[in-house]
């Protein structure tokens, strides 16, 4: 059944991301001191109390990520390439390499030859694909951040002992470092927004500042970016028409009934991952996964995940797929 083979998927992969040490799978009450235990030590619930409120305001400062988790990875990374001479070797060989090519296409540039590129930049980044960048010197900038990035992708991958996930965060995090130092971000350097300043007199500068204000302002009101308040559910996404059938303190699901005479026998349920809203399969009558099952015959059910509020500080991973209470209170 299409609804099964969703669930199988969806399962399958919220085991491999959401995984959590053996730690973890203890009970409640081997974690932390039970409520008899908080009543003869004041101290004990005090203490709980004020890291939550700690980890909450380290959450908001850095948008979610944990710097403890960013810490450990650079940590294994960073121990690992320590003793690991041959990689070290490799790393200097192809900085060597990766200058001299970059002194060979400058000698080439000075003297005005053809010189073509000594790196190419990958299929997806756009940022150097103006016919600006091509000159004089902004190609040579743009080839050096190119062969650095590049050596620096070469530096956080293939580390014998580092576990693959620390692998991933720390070339993440270094992409991120690179791409926020890319010479297209600077006004300096980058030819393209240096002659957009020539023809308005400086006034995209204002109204880049201008934007800027507004985004930072949306961030100390809490509210939406910009163009978010296009995009109501139920107006402008999630427009199939349906209705909910169950909810308990976790979960709504929904009933989609389908638009043909002949109605098929198997239904489908679909469990969307618990970060996600249900209606990223029905964003709008022209994407809508919704839409098209309706269309084929299927009757739909959609669960779709409460956001968690102050009075579900309780709840744990143990509560969710695939192993929760949610699923033994369905119909």
């Amino acid at each position: 059944m299409a609804g099964n083979t969703i669930q199988k998927a969806e399962a399958s992969s919220s085991r491999k991301v959401f995984a959590l040490p053996a730690r973890a799978n203890r009970s409640r009450d081997e974690e932390r001191p039970s409520t008899d235990e908080w009543g003869k030590d004041p101290l004990d619930a005090a203490g709980v109390a004020i890291d939550r409120v700690a980890h909450a305001a380290l959450a908001r400062l850095t948008s979610g990520l944990s710097p403890m988790a960013l810490a450990g990875a650079v940590m294994d990374w960073a121990a690992h390439l320590a003793f690991s001479p041959g990689k070290q070797l490799q790393l200097v060989h192809k900085g060597v390499r990766k200058a001299a090519r970059l002194n060979e296409y400058l000698g080439r540039t000075m003297l005005g030859r053809d010189s073509g590129c000594c790196i190419e930049p990958l299929p997806q980044d756009r940022r150097f694909a103006d016919e600006a960048w091509q000159k004089w010197p902004y190609n040579v900038i743009s080839q050096a951040f190119l062969l650095n990035q590049q050596w620096w992708h070469n530096a956080t991958t293939g580390i014998d002992g580092v576990t693959k996930q620390h692998e991933q965060v720390v070339e993440f995090a270094s992409r991120q470092v690179l791409d926020t130092l890319s010479p297209s971000n600077s006004l300096l350097t980058n030819p393209v927004a240096l002659t957009r300043t020539l023809e308005t007199g400086g006034a995209n500068l204002v109204q880049g500042f201008q934007n800027w204000m507004d985004d930072y302002s949306r961030i100390l009101l809490g509210t939406g970016p910009v163009g978010t308040e296009h995009f109501q559910v139920g107006r402008d996404v999630a427009v199939t028409p349906g209705k909910v059938i169950f909810r308990n303190r976790l979960i709504e699901l929904i009933q989609y009934a389908p638009t043909t005479d002949k109605v098929r026998p198997e239904p489908v349920l679909i469990v969307p991952a618990w970060i996600m809203k249900y209606y990223i399969l029905d964003l709008s009558p022209e994407n809508s996964l919704v839409r098209y099952l309706r269309n084929q015959g299927f009757t739909v059910f959609i669960v779709s995940w409460k956001n968690p509020v102050e009075d579900d500080r309780g709840l744990s991973f143990d509560d969710y797929p695939p192993s929760g209470s949610w699923r033994r209170s369905m119909p």
